[in-house]
């Protein structure tokens, strides 16, 4: 297996309590898909191929535990409405399924393709996605087989909203029922909109305990649009995320900072639907585990940039930066219950994020710039950045 060596580090994040220290500069070699050493470059071993970052700052690839890339069809409208003074509510997901289901199978696998390699181009090397623009049997199947077909994680989420051609009492036995049995081999977890106008809390632990029985894991969308019993299902259930928690209440945090359930926080979907700023602050200081994520989906956050989510973090809801890159890499990873990910730790993934900076402060300092100069996936660089290459000439 080829050896590479990443050298002349600026800034080195591995989230390894025992990892390398000091002024730098730093170094790391991949060997094969996983990192095999990482240290100060003055005393790194010889390998195959070399890459000299020339001062610039390393860290994990983004952890993206919450995106929405399987769809047809597009919103500018609602958007521009919403522009308008409109507030947003859940209504605007119909638009979407209709889109969804008149696509064929070959659009919905290019448009997903073309989401992830916008994500994968920002420095995001692990996503997750959902299906729950179908809402029929049909259609919430194909959509799990198209994702799993492009993305490593991939969630049921025919729990989304009851379509109208069906009571809300029928639609659930579908989804816990046909539906649930037509997607279980290509999806690993269970989600549910867990908010009024969807699904209240009984109907929200039903549809977890569902996936439970056929070996899936929960997540649970909750408390977006306010206070609700999302975390509390959430927390009862074990779920591994509630997703949103931005309305919370002192025993929602309570709960949440008692329990192995992530709270992941999607700010740039609060700032683009005019929520409040997430309690990230008030969660961080109680214990809670805190993750970032995107929430790329048509209509309430059309955005793959993890980075616009840490700026947020850091400028909205009280983070520190490094607290922020955590939150948007290793929190990502303990939302989706990985431990190979999210990380640069010695037998880590090589999933590599590469800053056109010499440290992370910068993704918080200059939101809105591009800043991602290189990104190896699985040990294989797929981003070419021809301005590292300049730099080695």
């Amino acid at each position: 297996m080829t050896t590479q060596l990443i050298t002349g580090i600026g800034e080195l994040t591995t989230h390894d309590p025992d990892g390398p220290t000091g002024p730098g500069p730093f170094a790391l070699v991949i060997d094969g898909d996983r990192v095999s050493w990482t240290g100060l470059a003055a005393h790194a071993p010889a390998c195959d191929t070399s890459v000299d970052v020339d001062g610039r700052a390393v860290l994990p690839g983004w952890v993206d535990s919450h995106t929405h890339l399987v769809f047809a069809g597009d919103r500018r409208e609602e958007f521009a409405q919403r522009a308008a003074g409109r507030p947003y509510t859940a209504a605007g997901i119909r638009t979407t399924v209709t889109a969804t289901r008149a696509a064929s199978d070959a659009d919905l696998a290019a448009r997903l393709r073309r989401h992830v390699a916008e994500a994968v181009g920002q420095g995001t090397t692990c996503l997750e996605t959902k299906t729950g623009y179908g809402l029929s049997v049909a259609d919430e199947a194909r959509a799990a087989r198209i994702a799993a077909e492009e993305v490593e994680e991939v969630t049921f989420l025919g729990a989304h909203l009851t379509p109208a051609d069906t009571t809300a009492d029928e639609y659930l036995e579908l989804v816990c029922g046909p539906m649930l049995d037509a997607v279980a081999d290509d999806v690993r977890w269970i989600d549910v909109f867990c908010e009024q106008g969807a699904f209240d809390a009984d109907a929200a632990a039903r549809v977890l305990a569902a996936g439970d029985a056929r070996g899936l894991g929960g997540r649970v969308h909750g408390n977006q649009l306010g206070p609700g019993p999302g975390v509390r299902v959430a927390v009862e259930a074990g779920a591994a995320s509630v997703d949103h928690a931005t309305h919370l209440t002192d025993a929602d945090v309570d709960a949440l900072a008692g329990s192995s359930t992530v709270a992941t926080l999607l700010p740039a979907c609060d700032l683009v639907t005019g929520q409040p700023a997430p309690p990230a602050r008030r969660l961080a200081d109680a214990g809670a585990t805190v993750a970032l994520a995107s929430n790329a989906n048509p209509g309430s956050c059309y955005t793959t940039s993890m980075a616009l989510c840490v700026s947020l973090a850091v400028l909205r809801s009280g983070l520190s930066v490094d607290e922020a890159v955590r939150a948007a890499t290793l929190g990502g990873a303990r939302a989706l219950r990985r431990d190979d990910v999210g990380h640069l730790r010695v037998g880590a993934r090589a999933d590599l994020h590469v800053l056109d900076a010499p440290t992370v402060v910068d993704l918080a300092q200059r939101p809105g710039v591009p800043l991602t100069a290189a990104v190896w996936r699985t040990g294989r660089r797929v981003r070419p950045a021809p301005r590292l290459e300049e730099a080695r000439a």
